[in-house]
């Protein structure tokens, strides 16, 4: 891998200079091993460690398809499906690795005894596959995850409808946190030249995620003047979601569990907090079976403090089973949930007479189409949402890494190095990088 990284740093290598780079027969990459899905049978997930079954080693390069691409990996960084995978829940990944197997005999390639994860990755293009025309190698770019078929028609209008539609590196093989991906074509798009690497790997998933669920028309269709409720407001996915807010003229109500997380909302230009830990809501009893309406109105009647007596428009809610009972009675009449992931549960449960005789609707949201994937990848570039990098790891600390997101351990986004030798490289925009630092410093209360 050192002839290709020194191409990469040399910053005078041409295209052509990149596609006559020999490939490794075998990359360094962090997989999960198919006969270690039992390794934490009986333990409660809040203690199965990523650290065990998370492991660093080199895996045969794959054999390149029509349409796909490999890409050098200078960075990538951890979401929350890496966590999933790594503790086998809800269940393990490798029966998606199975059916996705079923499909052909080029997807045969997937379904192997281990799996490379990772849903983020910055890097430059190695060697594209037939059929590739607008991606050559040598350009800088980054990947966002979704990998779509589109053989049948339900794709079409929005590809997150694909009947085929996966995440890459979670419901796919051959993922970021390497120093080489397989990926198709259609999920590239131009690095921000501003960004090190490992800022650059960091938004991907979340970034179009947040894009998608609040300011989409697939999603909540934010207007100027919504209140926003935010949960978990300075983390990786919330902390877009605060920021789109502010960018596009809502009022976001930042939900966050401490206060140093409420200064980092606050730093974002967020005036509306609301401290869990501080306010002490208790949408559950101890035993977690049942709610507690009162703790709903209480928490409802603290945002109408906040907004001046108003309800909230759009809710973005991803924690799952612990809020979404209280998400649902605080949305105005009208109003709209937009929920994915479910972190703390997928089992929801809400009134369903605040929902139905109030017309509230709950739309889900899951990643984001290309479109919707470019138009948030361009907002960075243009310096209109800044990703926030909480601290960066080495391939080789990627257990550790899963591990502290797995335990809510760590604030904003959670970055990798892969091939990229030490923090801070890969910029090429000065101008724009010093409005950048500008941001993420206030961000830091600098």
């Amino acid at each position: 891998m050192q002839n290709i990284l020194d191409a990469i740093q040399s910053g005078t290598a041409t295209s052509e200079d990149f596609a006559s780079l020999e490939l490794p027969e075998s990359y360094r990459a962090a997989f999960v091993k198919k006969d270690e899905v039992d390794m934490f049978e009986g333990v409660a997930s809040k203690d199965k460690d990523p650290r065990r079954s998370i492991h660093v080693d080199q895996v045969p390069l794959p054999e390149l398809g029509p349409g796909e691409a490999f890409v050098a990996v200078m960075a990538s960084a951890i979401n929350y499906n890496t966590v999933w995978t790594s503790i086998f829940e809800p269940v393990s990944t490798f029966g998606f690795l199975e059916r996705y197997g079923r499909n052909s005999e080029l997807t045969k390639r997937h379904d192997l005894p281990y799996h490379v994860v990772g849903s983020d990755l910055s890097g430059v293009v190695l060697k594209t596959g037939p059929g590739v025309t607008r991606w050559k190698p040598g350009d800088r770019v980054v990947a966002h995850c979704l990998s779509v078929e589109l053989e049948g028609p339900d794709g079409h209008g929005d590809t997150m409808l694909d009947t085929e539609q996966r995440i890459w590196g979670f419901e796919t093989n051959f993922g970021g946190l390497a120093d080489v991906a397989m990926v198709k074509a259609n999920q590239l798009m131009p690095k921000p030249e501003h960004l090190t690497w490992e800022e650059a790997a960091s938004p991907g998933l979340v970034n179009c995620t947040a894009y998608r669920q609040l300011v989409s028309k697939n999603g909540g269709d934010m207007k100027q003047g919504d209140n926003v409720l935010i949960w978990g407001a300075s983390g990786g996915l919330g902390g877009f979601a605060t920021q789109y807010a502010l960018n596009g003229g809502a009022t976001p109500v930042c939900v966050v569990s401490n206060e140093e997380k409420a200064a980092i909302a606050r730093s974002m230009g967020a005036e509306l907090i609301i401290n869990r830990s501080e306010e002490g809501y208790k949408f559950w009893n101890d035993d977690n079976t049942q709610q507690d309406p009162k703790e709903w109105k209480r928490f409802g009647a603290r945002i109408r403090e906040l907004t001046g007596g108003e309800d909230i428009d759009i809710v973005f809610e991803h924690p799952g089973r612990e809020t979404f009972g209280a998400s649902v009675f605080v949305t105005r009449k009208g109003g709209t949930i937009t929920t994915c992931a479910s972190t703390s549960g997928y089992m929801h449960e809400y009134d369903n007479r605040y929902l139905w005789m109030n017309l509230k609707r709950i739309i889900s949201s899951h990643f984001a189409n290309y479109r919707e994937s470019w138009e948030a990848n361009r907002l960075i570039a243009k310096g209109k949402i800044h990703p926030t990098l909480s601290r960066t790891y080495t391939l080789d600390e990627v257990g550790q890494a899963s591990l502290d997101v797995h335990q809510n351990a760590h604030q904003g986004k959670v970055g990798v190095l892969c091939l990229a030798p030490e923090p801070g490289l890969g910029v090429l925009d000065g101008e724009m990088r010093a409005r950048h630092e500008t941001a993420i410093n206030r961000f830091r209360g600098v």
